[in-house]
């Protein structure tokens, strides 16, 4: 694993089934939050081939940049092209469940798993606040993430806390540290 200094930020990816929703919110998070220290990527097992348009309303209005987001395949990252990942982190039950690729630089895993706001039932105000609550778990999760102090936890330490922030996303850095 690489430190996460501005020259060598730590490679993430963030796992779902379809890659249109939790993942590419996900993905979008770490790279502002984390920018510098992180660089965050997004796949699906099962892609839908389009970004779900209520996560793309959500980003737009939040200031995201949109124009490099699409639903993408985990094959995409498996190449001898592709990123060595530090983290993969799967957002959804279904990914955790399934079997992945191997990746190279053996990357530490963890599972965040979160309801599927695309699957959000209701009036459009009512759909919208499911990807709003999906936001707002992941960012808690991500703040926190990027806040553990790395350098001085050991790898063992460093996953239980991974574990912990997809148990209880609501915690504080300083609660896990």
């Amino acid at each position: 694993m690489t430190t996460g200094d501005a020259k060598d930020p730590l490679n993430v990816l963030f796992l779902c089934t379809g890659n249109s929703a939790r993942s590419i919110l996900a993905e979008c998070i770490m790279n502002r939050e984390g920018v510098g220290k992180f660089k965050a990527y997004s796949a699906g097992s099962m892609p839908t081939g389009k970004v779900n348009p209520y996560a793309l309303n959500l980003l737009k209005k939040l200031n995201y940049d949109l124009s490099s987001l699409h639903s993408k395949s985990w094959d995409d990252f498996t190449g001898p092209d592709s990123p060595v990942f530090d983290f993969v982190v799967t957002v959804c039950d279904d990914a955790a469940r399934e079997m992945c690729p191997v990746w190279p630089g053996q990357p530490m895993s963890a599972h965040w798993g979160l309801p599927d706001p695309a699957k959000a039932e209701g009036t459009d105000a009512e759909k919208a606040l499911a990807f709003d609550d999906t936001y707002r778990m992941l960012s808690q999760r991500i703040s926190i993430f990027v806040n553990l102090p790395l350098a001085s936890l050991s790898k063992l330490s460093l996953q239980e806390q991974l574990d912990q922030i997809g148990k209880h996303g609501a915690a504080s850095a300083k609660e896990l540290a």
